[in-house]
């Protein structure tokens, strides 16, 4: 099978014939049908998430499959179930790291991988959804939609007539600006260097687009990572107001908190980093599904670009250069 291959940090990756192994206990094999790129693997490639001692590896974290067929004592999902492929922890096994043999010598991968053809994957990585779902849909309720409303339902404590600022419209900022409209945001504030953004932004519920933030917000959502617009968007945190970092800056960062006495002002000032927006995808897949069937929750607009596995080189250029929403990987 195919599959993007990660060889070198701060390189392209590989699209390499890669060979399946065995499964595990606990582990299922699914053919996979499209995969989200998340401004985290970006990260990886950089390597902002380890020195890189597991290179080799595979890639991706965000994908939607059909199940192929099952490992020992996989109860969850059976042969020919649609899968949403996620990176936090559901409900079955944890198995054991898969296997893959590239150019005959074993390479890693992480529990869940989503760029290639067919990934084995623990089963508690997979959440089984309706045959109808939209594989778009199905995709991001792997990493972006989850995290974004994760972090509006579990971690902001929104309560209607607020405001958020929300920094880095991406596809898990979009996916705020939408959350945040849903749970009763007065104002809406979309931050981004890149101006053609606005549109959208606004289409999914933003009051106001800025490419700079002006305005103080009772919630600010960073998804950037970067130390100083963290910094900076300190001392616009409204009275009580809540900061949540969702972008991961570099190992070793240091942000500064300028005029560090105001966060006492009021009744105190929350800074909190959020992994994943703490969401249950047993418990919350289900419940974001029944949104988009009521038609609450927009994906169409979402998703602004499609690319091959041989192209993706070419998608990952365009996710650096921040002019796109989802951009999804036809497997």
């Amino acid at each position: 099978m195919k599959a993007a291959i990660l060889n070198e940090l701060n390189s392209d990756l590989l699209v390499e014939d890669v060979e399946l192994t065995n499964l595990k206990v606990g582990q299922v094999l699914v053919k996979v049908i499209l995969s989200g790129l998340c401004g985290a693997q970006l990260q990886e490639i950089k390597g902002w998430k380890g020195n890189g001692k597991f290179l080799p590896h595979l890639m991706g974290h965000e994908g939607c499959g059909l199940v192929e067929s099952v490992g020992e004592g996989v109860t969850t999902v059976k042969k020919g179930d649609k899968v949403v492929m996620h990176w936090r922890k559901g409900t079955g096994i944890e198995s054991d790291f898969p296997n893959y043999i590239l150019s005959g010598r074993q390479i890693s991968s992480g529990k869940v991988t989503t760029l290639s053809e067919f990934s084995i994957v623990s089963e508690n990585r997979l959440t089984k959804v309706p045959d109808d779902t939209p594989a778009e849909l199905c995709a991001m309720l792997g990493c972006s939609l989850t995290t974004a409303l994760g972090v509006i339902d579990n971690e902001c404590d929104l309560k209607f007539g607020e405001s958020v600022s929300i920094i880095g419209c991406g596809g898990v900022g979009l996916n705020l600006i939408q959350a945040a409209a849903m749970k009763g945001a007065s104002f809406i504030t979309a931050i981004d260097i890149n101006k053609n953004k606005e549109k959208l932004c606004k289409e999914l519920g933003a009051t106001e687009f800025s490419e700079t933030i002006k305005n103080k917000s009772d919630i600010i959502i960073d998804t950037t990572g970067l130390a100083p617009v963290i910094a900076s968007a300190l001392s616009y945190l409204g009275e009580n107001g809540r900061m949540i970092l969702v972008g991961q800056p570099p190992p070793k960062t240091n942000a500064e908190i300028p005029d560090a006495s105001s966060l006492f002002n009021g009744a105190g000032h929350t800074i909190k980093a959020t992994q994943g927006g703490c969401s249950d995808p047993y418990t919350d897949i289900p419940r974001y599904i029944n949104l988009y069937k009521t038609g609450k929750l927009n994906i169409k607009s979402l998703v602004t670009n499609y690319f091959s596995l041989a192209d993706v080189n070419s998608a990952f250029n365009l996710l650096k250069s921040g002019d796109a929403g989802r951009i999804m990987i036809k497997c």
